[in-house]
């Protein structure tokens, strides 16, 4: 081994002990509005409508209801945007698997011929060079070294990236799980209010021929005609709306199963009961809550991958350093595999780019980017907890407003009960008895819509809390979590 070898054995070595990884190593700020000490315990203090359990990752079989086990079971297969998203992660995948590949060893291998006519000058030669068949036939092979974690800072970016886009993913999966809930919802209440409200305008067609034969029979006037006419009409008018709804609910499970309206399962258009959890809703706490979100876990890879761009950015500021070896043959044709023809090589290779058209500019503006990849951790962060908390606010005050019905409509049921009994003895009108159980609808109608509004807060609050996510995930990497 020469002298210059040795210098040339010896530098590298001591390039190779001196590896390192470029740019900061991920941490989570302590400072970070997810390790608050107000966000990490019960959700709901004092609250007798919930109870501090674990979400159930497949909530919506609290309700026991086996159409919309299969609705949501099917969206899960067919949906579009779980299809974009599936897309998405084998992308991420796949550029994973590329920052992997970079670097470490790699090969090529070459093979020309040519008819040729040098120019003799070129060799310093004042007559014409001879026409030849020239061939080349080269491999070659090289290992670049990580020697300053460039690479390997890649290597996280793409990680997290992946992370973060299965955290998109599970964010469109519980989109969709609530979305399905809530058609299906809006179908069954539709239907159950459109039978009460049939039912008050049935009410009010007897009560207006009531009081046609009383103005008839000298008994009334047509004042009173008028004015039941016109509540007639104005309950006739409210009958194409539960119709309406009716239709959106259809139409928007078709879009969300990618199945035509009449393929979807069977009673699914005819649902005239409310879907109800016949137990207090579980909500755990703000740690659990915060690691379930997924969107909290997308910011936070997100807060990850930037950082690792910091080490990316500042690696462009140090060479490339390889090491590589060639074979091959050049010359002739005909001579091609002679001594005369070989040549071979081994060797270091130092590739560096002075630092300069902006690369510390780079360099700032990825702290820059991890600074505001931060911020909106934290505002992602808040947003859940607002959410949720304001989920929880809204749910017991519709509660309330639902159990207040419910009295009201006992008391108008004894109330229609007491009159209808008092009519059958001769003690009261048969237009009192009517407008007696017209009232009693008229409540029954309230207090189906109040159910409506707690049936569709409850699926806001689990759609807070994060929850459904865990079923029928694509299955990839551990992301780390917050």
């Amino acid at each position: 081994m020469s002298k210059a070898s040795g210098l040339a054995v010896i530098g590298l070595g001591m390039l190779l002990s001196a590896c390192q990884v470029v740019g900061p190593d991920y941490r989570l700020p302590d400072e970070a509005a997810v390790h608050r000490d107000d966000f990490q315990g019960e959700l709901a203090v004092n609250d007798k409508n919930v109870v501090s359990a674990p979400v159930p990752g497949d909530w919506w079989r609290l309700y026991q209801d086996p159409r919309l086990d299969q609705l949501v079971q099917q969206a899960m297969v067919t949906n579009t945007d779980l299809r974009v998203a599936a897309a998405n992660i084998s992308r991420a995948r796949a550029q994973v698997d590329e920052a992997q590949a970079a670097g470490g060893w790699s090969g090529g291998v070459k093979i020309g011929a040519q008819r040729l006519q040098e120019s003799g000058e070129a060799f310093l030669l004042a007559d014409k060079v001879p026409v030849a068949n020239v061939g080349d036939i080269g491999i070659t092979t090289s290992y670049q070294f990580d020697l300053f974690g460039t690479l390997q800072r890649g290597i996280e970016a793409a990680k997290a990236n992946a992370d973060a886009t299965q955290a998109a993913a599970d964010t469109a999966r519980i989109t969709l799980v609530a979305d399905v809930v809530r058609a299906y919802t809006q179908v069954c209440a539709a239907n159950e209010e459109q039978e009460i409200a049939q039912h008050s305008l049935d009410l009010q067609a007897q009560g207006t021929t009531l009081v046609q034969r009383l103005r008839d029979a000298g008994r009334g006037d047509e004042t009173q005609v008028t004015r039941s006419q016109t509540q007639f009409k104005s309950l006739r008018a409210e009958m194409p709306r539960y119709e309406a709804a009716r239709q959106a609910g259809l139409f928007r499970l078709s879009m969300l199963l990618a199945q035509p309206v009449d393929q979807l399962p069977a009673g699914t258009a005819t649902c005239a009961e409310l879907p109800k959890i016949a137990q207090l809703l579980p909500v755990g706490d703000g740690a659990t809550l915060l690691k379930r979100r997924p969107d909290v876990r997308q910011a936070e890879r997100r807060l990850a991958a930037s950082t690792a761009g910091i080490g990316i950015a500042t690696g462009e500021l140090y060479p490339d350093i390889s090491i590589g070896a060639s074979v091959g043959t050049v010359g002739i044709l005909e001579n091609l595999g002679k001594p005369a023809t070989n040549r071979w090589g081994f060797g270091p290779l130092l590739s560096w780019t002075v630092p300069s058209n902006g690369s510390r500019a780079r360099i700032r503006e990825a702290e820059a980017t991890t600074q505001g990849a931060l911020a909106h951790f934290d505002g992602v962060v808040l947003n859940a907890i607002r959410e949720t908390q304001t989920g929880l606010a809204q749910y017991s005050a519709l509660l309330q407003r639902r159990d207040a019905l419910a009295e009201a409509e006992q008391s108008a049921q004894q109330a229609a009960g007491q009159t209808h009994r008092f009519f059958q003895a001769g003690r009261a009108s048969f237009l009192a008895d009517l407008q007696a159980t017209r009232t009693y609808t008229d409540v029954r109608a309230q207090l189906a819509a109040a159910n409506t509004q707690v049936a569709m807060s409850q699926i806001d609050l689990f759609l807070a809390l994060g929850g459904g996510w865990e079923s029928g995930r694509t299955q990839g990497s551990n992301s780390s979590k917050p």
